[in-house]
Formats: C-alpha cells, sequence, structure tokens
C-alpha cells in the first residue's frame, strides 16, 4: 500500500510542477492594458503623444479619404499564433467577426486544456494502478509515521482551507465582474439608444413641420418632398442602430451569462466537495473518500478547462479595450468595433444637418413673411381675410439663425430670438369677437398666435439638435462612448477578472492537491489504528 500511495502522491507532486510552469506560460497572457483616462471634450493625442485639436481632424465628407480609413485595432496585442494559419501570428487586429482572431485567441488557452488532459490521463492511469494493486497484491498495512500523520492532516487542512478561500474569491470575483460587464453594455446600450431617440425627435420635428401653416402659407413644395425623403434615411439608420447594438448587448450578454452559471455552480460544488471530502477523511469513511475523488477528478478537470474558457474571455476583453482607446485616436478609422457601437452613416448625418438647417430657416421665412405682409400691415375692412383689425404697435419680426448659405447668422436689433418670441409675441395678441376679429389692441389673433408658436417650437427644437448633428457627423458620440469604457468600465473588469482568474486556479490546484492527501491521510490514519491495535501491550508487573 506504501508503493501505491508513494506513487499517487509522486505523479500528483509532479503535476503540480508541470501545472505551475504551464500556468505561468498562460499567465503570460493575462495581461490588461495599463488605463489612463482619455481626454475626450475636443482634444486627442496622436501616435507621438501630442495634443492634437479635435477640430482639426478629417471628415470623411471632404474630397480627399483620410489616412486611416482602415484601422488595425489592438494590433500589437493581438499579435498571437493562429491554430487555423499553421500557427502562424495573426495580423489582423481584434475583429469579433473573423474566425482566425478566435483562434488565436482560444490558443492562449491552450496551457489549461492541455494540464486539463494530462491531469486527467495521468490520474486515471494513477487510480486503475491502484485498483490492480489493491485487488492483486494486498499487503499487511505497515506500522505508520507520526511525523507523516501529523504533516499529511496539516496539509490536508491547509488545502482545505486553500480551496474554501478559493471558492468565496471565486463567487464574489464573479458577481462583481458580472456586475461590470453588464453596466458596461447598459450603457453601450444607453448610448445608442439616446442617439437614435435624437434621431427620431428630428424626424419627428421634420415630419411636423411639413403640417405648419402660419394663416395659409406653407413651406415651399419642394422642402416638403425633401424632408420626406430625408425622413426615411434618418428612421432607417436610428433603427439600424438600435437594434444592431441591442443584438451584441443580447449575444455578447449570453456569453457571460453562460460564464458566470458555470463559475457559480463551479464554486459551490467545490466547496461542498472540499468540505465533505475533509470531514470523510478525518472519520476515516475511506469508501465514500474514493467515490468523492473520482468526482473531484473529473471536476478538477472541468475546472481546467473553464480556466481556459475565462482566460479566453479575458483576453476578449482586454483586447476590447484596447482597441476602444486606440479608435477614440483614430476617430473616423473604419474598424470591426463598428460591429459593436456603428456609427451613423456620414452622408445621411450630414444631409439631415443640411436639411435641419433649411427647414428652420424656410419656418422662420414663413412666420417673418406673415408679420411683414399681414399682421403688421393695417388693412380696410373690404380686404378680408387680411383684414382682422390689426392695429398697436409693430410686431418684431423673428430672428432667422441661418444666411441664405445656411452659414451661422447673428441676429440684428429689433428681431427676436428663436428661444423667446413666443413670450414676446403674446403682448401682442388681441381678443377677437365671434367673427375672428380683433375687439382690442393687437396685432395677432390667438388662432394665428398659436401657429407662429407651433413654427417657431419646431424651428427651435431642429435648431437646438444642430450640435448633437454636428457630433453624429464627426461620430462624436460612438468616440465619447468607447472613451468612457476605457477609462471608467475597463478598470474594473480587469479587477474582478483576475478575482475570477485566482478564484480558479486556487480552486483547481487546492482541490487537485486536496484529493491526494485524502487518500495519503486516509492510508496513515488507518495505519495508525492497525498500529494501535497490534501494538504489542505492556507485561504486566
Amino acid at each position: 500500500m506504501l508503493c501505491k500511495t508513494s506513487l499517487l502522491f509522486c505523479l500528483v507532486t509532479a503535476f503540480f510542477i508541470l501545472s505551475c510552469v504551464t500556468l505561468g506560460l498562460a499567465g503570460s497572457d493575462f495581461d490588461f492594458p495599463s488605463f489612463q483616462t482619455t481626454s475626450i471634450s475636443g482634444e486627442i493625442r496622436n501616435e507621438n503623444n501630442v495634443l492634437v485639436s479635435w477640430g482639426t481632424k478629417r471628415l470623411l465628407t471632404e474630397d480627399e479619404p483620410p489616412l486611416n480609413s482602415s484601422l488595425i485595432l489592438a494590433a500589437k496585442r493581438t499579435y498571437r499564433k493562429d491554430p487555423l494559419n499553421n500557427f502562424k501570428r495573426y495580423t489582423g487586429g481584434w475583429n469579433i467577426s473573423n474566425r482566425h482572431y478566435w483562434a488565436s485567441v482560444a490558443f492562449t488557452a491552450a496551457p489549461f486544456f492541455v494540464v486539463a488532459l494530462i491531469w486527467f490521463v495521468i490520474f486515471a492511469l494513477c487510480l486503475l494502478f491502484i485498483c490492480l494493486c489493491y485487488c492483486c497484491c494486498r499487503r499487511v498495512p505497515y506500522g505508520y509515521s507520526r511525523i507523516a500523520y501529523a504533516l499529511s492532516l496539516i496539509l490536508l487542512i491547509l488545502f482545505t482551507i486553500t480551496a474554501v478561500v478559493g471558492c468565496i474569491i471565486l463567487y464574489i470575483g464573479q458577481g462583481k465582474f458580472h456586475s461590470s460587464t453588464v453596466n458596461t453594455l447598459d450603457y453601450v446600450v444607453h448610448q445608442a439608444n439616446t442617439t437614435a431617440d435624437s434621431l427620431r425627435n428630428i424626424s419627428g420635428y421634420l415630419a411636423a413641420a411639413k403640417l405648419i401653416a402660419v394663416d395659409q402659407v406653407l413651406l415651399p413644395g419642394s422642402v416638403q418632398t425633401d424632408i420626406d425623403r430625408i425622413q426615411t434615411k434618418i428612421n432607417s439608420s436610428a433603427n439600424t442602430l438600435a437594434s444592431k447594438t441591442e443584438d451584441n448587448k443580447d449575444d455578447i450578454a449570453g456569453l457571460v451569462e453562460s460564464v458566470r452559471l458555470a463559475l457559480i455552480i463551479l464554486s459551490a460544488i467545490m466547496l461542498l466537495l472540499t468540505f465533505l471530502g475533509f470531514v470523510l477523511s478525518i472519520f476515516g469513511m475511506q469508501a465514500f473518500v474514493y467515490i468523492l475523488v473520482i468526482f473531484g477528478w473529473i471536476l478538477v478537470t472541468g475546472t481546467l478547462i473553464l480556466c481556459g474558457i475565462f482566460l479566453v474571455l479575458h483576453n476578449v476583453t482586454a483586447d476590447s479595450c484596447v482597441a476602444m482607446n486606440q479608435w477614440v485616436q483614430h476617430p473616423l478609422a473604419h474598424t470591426a468595433l463598428d460591429d459593436i457601437l456603428p456609427c451613423v452613416d456620414n452622408a445621411t448625418a450630414q444631409e439631415t444637418l443640411t436639411k435641419s438647417k433649411e427647414v428652420t430657416s424656410k419656418l422662420v421665412d414663413v412666420v417673418n413673411q406673415v408679420i411683414t405682409n399681414i399682421s403688421n400691415n393695417n388693412f380696410s375692412p373690404s380686404f378680408r381675410p387680411l383684414y382682422y383689425n390689426q392695429s398697436g404697435p409693430k410686431l418684431p419680426i423673428l430672428c432667422n439663425p441661418f444666411f441664405s448659405d445656411l452659414t451661422d447668422r447673428s441676429c440684428s436689433p429689433g428681431e427676436v430670438d428663436l428661444s423667446n418670441a413666443t413670450k414676446v409675441w403674446d403682448n401682442y395678441v388681441c381678443q377677437v369677437s365671434p367673427s375672428g376679429i380683433c375687439s382690442t389692441t393687437g396685432r395677432l389673433t390667438p388662432i394665428i398666435y398659436g401657429q407662429m408658436a407651433a413654427a417657431v417650437n419646431v424651428s427651435f427644437g431642429l435648431y437646438h439638435y444642430g450640435p448633437f448633428l454636428v457630433d453624429l457627423e464627426d461620430c462624436d458620440f460612438v468616440r465619447q462612448t468607447f472613451g468612457d469604457i476605457y477609462s471608467i468600465y475597463c478598470p474594473g473588469l480587469q479587477r474582478y477578472s483576475k478575482w475570477v482568474y485566482i478564484g480558479l486556479v486556487m480552486v483547481g490546484l487546492a482541490v487537485l492537491l486536496s484529493l491526494t492527501f485524502w487518500v495519503i491521510y486516509g492510508r496513515e490514519r488507518r495505519h495508525r489504528v492497525y498500529t494501535k491495535e497490534h501494538m504489542p501491550k505492556p507485561a504486566e508487573g
């Protein structure tokens, strides 16, 4: 029996050393980039760490294409061996839609899978050999060593405590990692939905502009036709942005949820296995201990495989963080990040901005046309319906925020701004008789005032979304999102993924060694009992 246990101990010790070396090699891929807060308020740093104004970047609508129209993200970090390409180095950068990227990142977990296979085979052979020895070579137990007995008990307690601590770290770490991942995904979806809602609001304002009629004066027919066309593009872009982001979130969340469930089940089973194995070993219930050894053998194999899977998940997360940070520095490059949070089509964004300015300007012209030609004129009663007894101080015209070429324009003296026009004009509203004629001093009837207020509200709404459309044209909302993820969320993902990794390694190795010392301590305990029972009693005097 001594040879059997010694063989088991030697094999497991050798495997433990092999595991440490292999996990050390695997750990070389388990690194997160250092995180630094990236300025995203109008300035970026280029490759030479020189501060460059955000306003000087090249737009996709310029005649010359940007130099970085296609950018390989995280090229240095993803420079790994690709088993699908004869183990040549993968050079495609971060790209979750590329099978070679997944093959290269999965290869980083190969040491765990190899260790799991070696453990499974060696322990199976060891158990088979012990069974053969037990059946064919039964021997009378030898005497026991007090040092071996005490040492095996101490190590058994130590590895049991280590396994329990590892389970606790694993459980807490997976909860924190899951929360951090879900918060990150929710933030991305929130940003996408906010942008999509803003686009739909602009579409709604444009639709309302078509219905605006101030004293039967409408927008030109050509403008209304353009509104119909641009509305289709806006709604399509908004729906694509929202649906694509939501689909990506569901895919990633499903993977993270599966890993979380596996980690919870594993930590619970390992904790129960460790506790039962320790108790049964202490009480010498060897038959049950051997049954637990079989279960532990399989569970340790599963733990090592799960370590590899989590290492893949960790590396993909770290690659994503690096890729986002690089995209923030090259915000208009076409990259694989378009699959996570796509920019709105640049042509659509620019056309929407132009059309919103044009509609705003045309609505102001409609209102001013009514003010100049109708409200501020004193018609005779025979000029119905233009006459409604206008009287009193003349109505100030509305400030047009754009020139005819749609460049920004400042208000002239005597003009009212879009933000307070309705408040100023309210002082010019008269009371009307049942026939619609002003019975008090005023330049506007309540009906005309309401129509003008509606036109002003739509104009102000479109004008208010101008900066948003400029940012949309520059894909600034994606840049803001990725910058926030890198500086706010990625450090948490780094911290908690390390907790999970440490917990998995602690649990795997502690249970692996506990299996051995369950058997060793059981042997020493049995020999101790046998020795005491057969020890010659001292002769009575």
